[in-house]
């Protein structure tokens, strides 16, 4: 009972603590919106709880001090005036900071992707705003961090688009002096020109060439002089030398000798053109290839820089896309934190819990109560009952006498008296 009443004095002593709390949400589960990359499952577990970690730092801490301009708080002032010579160096930013950092938790809603921040102060008033201004300070350097680190990574990227600006620029300078002294110069597909020819007269040397002398015969021309020809051996037999129409015939077999003559020439004339072209032809061939292959290994280094140009192109590319995608990351107003609602001021404390000391105090009064009438029971045994007296002296009890008159006034005196008349029947016995 004593220790119940000194408990709930002290429970009514004590000075309350009351708790706010303000959630904030992980979009973690989202892919970001410059990116697209998204948080995969085995290193979510591990990215929450840094989030968590991060909330009680003291930077985070730091920053509220900042922003509700707690060292105009008297109390805070009055602490900080009242600590130990250690400390002495210790600006007020970073001990007000310690002291918020050590009265917040953060923890992860079971089931969801949101963490609970919660802030335990005397003053339930102070105690929401903390809870609150955690939350945002936490949004703001998460925002913050995400940006400085585009930034970085950005002017990282600046760095190497530079260098491989520079390597491009030397590189090209590099081959655009080997064509000058050399002549060759390289097409689109690495070819150079010399080879480009020669494929080209190649491809001309390997055509056919067709004899025009097959097709005399079936010239017009020569279809009809061999009809001609055969119509004036028919009409000799009937007609005289001098008919009209055999003498104009004959005219007209001799203007189409005369054409199917000149037919001829023409086409044997193309056909020792045609000829004399293949030659020239194969003779440029040889020479052309003959001009490749002695400059085959000069080709073959040019290929060689224009390879290095095209991957200090593709780097120079890369590296200028990445630094302008991340220069855009930095410039977001996105981030994968969100608030959910503000903070609440608590009703109740959340220390001392009045119910549950005073429960502890009664039930714990009882119990150490009952434990020491058991250990004075068992220090100081005494003689209470006939079986009790048989046992602490170890002979049969032939009788009990008891007292019957009143024991209100005499109870000491007449307990002593019938305990004298027990042990002297003991004796007599």
């Amino acid at each position: 009972m004593v220790l119940a009443v000194i408990v709930t004095a002290a429970v009514f002593a004590m000075t309350p603590k009351y708790e706010a709390k303000s959630r904030v949400m992980l979009d973690v589960i989202k892919p970001d919106p410059v990116t697209g990359q998204v948080i995969s499952s085995p290193f979510l577990r591990a990215y929450i709880m840094t989030q968590t970690q991060l909330i009680k730092d003291d930077a985070i801490a730091a920053r509220v001090v900042e922003g509700l301009k707690l060292a105009e708080d008297p109390e805070l002032k009055e602490g900080y005036a009242q600590r130990g010579p250690d400390a002495a160096q210790e600006p007020f930013t970073g001990w007000a900071a310690r002291r918020v950092a050590q009265n917040t938790e953060a923890r992860l809603l079971e089931g969801s992707n949101i963490i609970e921040i919660g802030y335990t102060d005397k003053s339930p008033n102070r105690a929401r705003d903390v809870a609150e201004a955690l939350a945002q300070a936490y949004i703001d350097a998460n925002l913050q961090d995400r940006r400085e680190g585009a930034r970085r990574n950005a002017d990282w990227y600046d760095e190497q688009a530079g260098k491989a600006r520079a390597q491009l620029l030397a590189a090209e300078s590099a081959k655009s002096a080997f064509e000058r002294e050399t002549g060759l110069v390289l097409q689109d597909d690495k070819v150079d020109i010399d080879s480009a020819r020669l494929a080209a007269l190649a491809s001309a040397a390997a055509a056919p060439i067709f004899s025009t002398q097959a097709t005399n015969s079936v010239s017009p021309a020569s279809m009809e002089l061999a009809q001609l020809d055969s119509t004036i051996a028919q009409a000799s037999k009937t007609l005289g030398p001098n008919h009209p129409d055999l003498i104009a015939m004959k005219r007209r077999y001799d203007v189409l000798s005369k054409q199917v003559d000149q037919e001829r020439a023409a086409m044997n004339s193309a056909a020792s053109a045609t000829i004399s072209s293949s030659q020239v032809t194969t003779s440029m061939l040889e020479a052309q290839k003959a001009k490749v292959m002695g400059q085959r290994d000069k080709v073959e280094k040019l290929r060689l820089m224009q390879d290095e140009i095209d991957v200090r192109r593709d780097q120079l590319n890369k590296a200028s896309a990445r630094s302008a995608e991340l220069r855009q990351e930095a410039d977001v107003a996105a981030t994968a934190v969100s608030m959910l609602g503000s903070a609440l001021k608590p009703d109740e404390p959340k220390f001392p819990n009045k119910p549950l000391f005073i429960g502890g105090a009664l039930a714990g009064g009882l119990a150490m109560g009952l434990g020491l009438a058991l250990l004075l029971e068992i220090v100081q045994r005494r003689v209470r009952s006939a079986d009790d007296l048989r046992t602490a002296l170890g002979v049969p009890v032939l009788t009990i006498i008891s007292d019957t008159r009143p024991k209100r006034s005499r109870r000491p005196k007449l307990a002593a008296r019938g305990r004298a008349r027990v042990h002297s029947e003991v004796g007599s016995a």
